[in-house]
């Protein structure tokens, strides 16, 4: 068989009648610079050392030792023989050198295989460097230097040469690189390129890493109209809908005495300065395991961030924390301070962040998510409404609460693209805020002067679930006598109160809940345990148009050593907390 050097005579096409070649030279080891191949500036062979031995050792050797760990991983992707003789093969590109094994080549690609029986390959359409990356992944598994810009050559040369799973290496090596500076390069490379692996990648990022997307213009100011609805939506869909609880401090908790003093009975405000300051115990989120039926605990809230007198509300799939009291240091402050922090909880990448400060600090707040943006409304003391744009990262003042509206003890929830706020202990008015016109308007309101618990909206009706004490000494269904729960609803279209269902329970009376939607049911949840309220079970249709709604018999759990008040909310989380959830009996902290 001819030698290399005759080989690389005959490609380099010498014309006919040219004087006879020099006798060839002796035959070089091979250099140790890459995965047992030659690279060589020029066409000039090194010469062997005195003696004839070799130089170094096969880098092929070397690196089939350092990869022993994952020989059975890397005999998927291709052989793992280790060649007995020297390389074989001298690729040309660009005017360089490399040498390999016809046989390892020929096992990766179809292009090498169909060229076996050549001793020399000029390659053409394909740059050093890749060649270099795509001949290195051929005998080590591996695609080393890979980097966005250089992923486009890389691609291209796989595909030159015939190596389809160089393509899959090559979307795997970069979706570990993805980051807010490249992913919007890398999504344009991946559509270019039809690495539909990556493009997904990219995808997944974004929706991943929404809030910092959303933030950045170089990104989400290049993406179509299509593709910002579909990282949102991939985001929205990303796992599972779960409820979750967060314990957090009432602000007007006292130590031995009654969470609600009577000065909240009769709606006259506090100042921060007498809230007592309490230990800060309330400060893990617990997620429902429906399938079990327990509580796990999902993570927990900043050591910044201020449990007592904050507001939580989910958007975009983020939880959010504004606000809160910030209790004095001991022998130092005597007054409490109010918070004008925000905490940002990322679900998909479970980490916690902060964002824009509230302009105004308030404790007692509404937080509140509408079209894409949040409502911090009112407070204690406070009659001000501000707005968050996540896009500009920036609060800014709209429309406050009309004067002599409420002090404290609020309630709200969104319905229709408007913001709806009840509240007051003599009275309950219900207040409408339109966006559009940013303006505030008052609704009828309802002549229930029971207490209210909490206040949800399901389609186009808002339902307000109201406590009542057990001083009635009402006659239960069972028997017994305590406080129930009246539900009432109002129709936002006809702008009419009805009532639509009541609970009597036979034991003691019901204690404050907070609720939160999910589905067709309403969670009524507090630290005794968890009532649901179902809708459209069997879709009947009450006169006011609203759908039936019954509560369920059975109470659910409430979280383990819960503490202080339990503020649902609902989540979409990623598979992995369930996984986690089902094989280690909590979640990760």
């Amino acid at each position: 068989m001819e030698g290399s050097g005759a080989a690389e005579e005959e490609e380099s096409g010498a014309g006919h009648g040219a004087p006879p070649p020099p006798p060839p030279p002796t035959p070089a080891a091979p250099c140790g610079f890459s995965s047992s191949l030659c690279f060589s500036a020029s066409a000039a062979e090194p010469q062997p050392p005195a003696g004839g031995g070799r130089v170094v050792e096969s880098q092929w050797e070397i690196n089939n030792a350092a990869c022993q760990p994952e020989e059975e991983e890397e005999e998927a992707v291709g052989t793992r023989e280790r060649p007995t003789e020297e390389p074989d093969l001298v690729i040309e590109v660009s005017g360089r050198r490399i040498r390999a094994h016809k046989s390892v080549l020929a096992a990766k690609s179809d292009y090498f295989r169909a060229r076996a029986s050549r001793d020399v390959l000029r390659v053409k359409g394909v740059s050093y460097g890749a060649l270099r990356l795509l001949i290195d992944y051929v005998y080590t598994a591996r695609m080393g230097e890979v980097r966005h810009d250089n992923l486009a050559e890389v691609v291209s040369g796989a595909r030159v040469l015939q190596m389809p799973c160089a393509l899959h290496c090559a979307a795997e090596a970069m979706r570990a690189q993805l980051c807010l500076d490249n992913c919007y390069q890398l999504l344009c490379l991946a559509k270019k390129q039809r690495l539909a692996e990556l493009r997904e990648a990219a995808y997944r990022f974004m929706s991943d890493h929404y809030l910092e997307v959303l933030r950045e213009p170089s990104v989400y100011g290049r993406l179509s109209g299509t593709e910002r609805d579909l990282i949102l939506q991939r985001r929205m869909e990303a796992g599972r809908p779960c409820l979750l609880v967060a314990e957090v401090s009432d602000a007007f908790e006292r130590p031995g005495g009654s969470s609600r003093p009577q000065s909240r009975e009769s709606s006259r405000p506090q100042s921060p300065s007498s809230v007592v300051s309490l230990e800060e115990s309330g400060s893990l989120i617990h997620c429902y395991q429906e399938a079990s039926g327990e509580w796990r605990v999902l993570t927990r809230l900043p050591e910044e961030a201020n449990a007592k007198g904050c507001a939580m509300c989910v958007l975009h799939n983020y939880l959010f924390l504004a606000g809160g009291i910030v209790a004095g240091p001991a022998g130092g402050e005597p007054r409490a301070r109010l918070s004008d922090k925000v905490f940002c909880y990322n679900p998909l990448t479970d980490t916690w962040s902060q964002v824009r400060p509230l302009a105004q600090p308030r404790s007692q707040l509404k937080l509140l998510a509408l079209d894409g943006y949040l409502y911090a409304v009112g407070g204690e003391c406070l009659f001000t409404v501000e707005r968050y744009d996540p896009r500009a990262d920036r609060w800014s003042p709209v429309a406050p609460l009309p004067k002599g509206a409420f002090a404290v003890a609020h309630e709200a929830t969104t319905c229709n693209g408007e913001i709806y706020v009840s509240g007051g202990s003599l009275f309950y008015r219900l207040l409408k805020y339109d966006p559009k016109r940013d303006e505030w308007q008052e609704c009828p309101y309802n002549s229930s002067r029971r207490r209210s618990a909490d206040m949800v909206a399901f389609k186009s009706f808002i339902y307000r679930f109201d406590v009542s004490s057990s001083r009635g000494g009402e006659q239960g269904p069972g028997g017994g006598t305590g406080g129930g729960v009246e539900v009432f609803r109002y129709n936002t279209v006809a702008k009419r109160w009805s009532q639509c269902a009541s609970l009597r329970p036979s034991g003691g009376p019901i204690q404050p809940f907070r609720c939160a939607p999910l589905g067709n049911t309403i969670y009524c949840v507090n630290r005794t345990g968890t009532l649901r309220f179902s809708l459209a079970q069997d879709g009947e249709v009450e006169a006011d148009g609203g759908l039936k709604g019954t509560f369920d018999g059975e109470l659910l759990k409430a979280p383990l050593d819960a503490k202080g008040v339990l503020l649902p909310f609902v989540l979409t989380l990623p598979e992995r907390f369930d996984k986690a959830g089902d094989q280690e009996g909590s979640l990760p902290l």
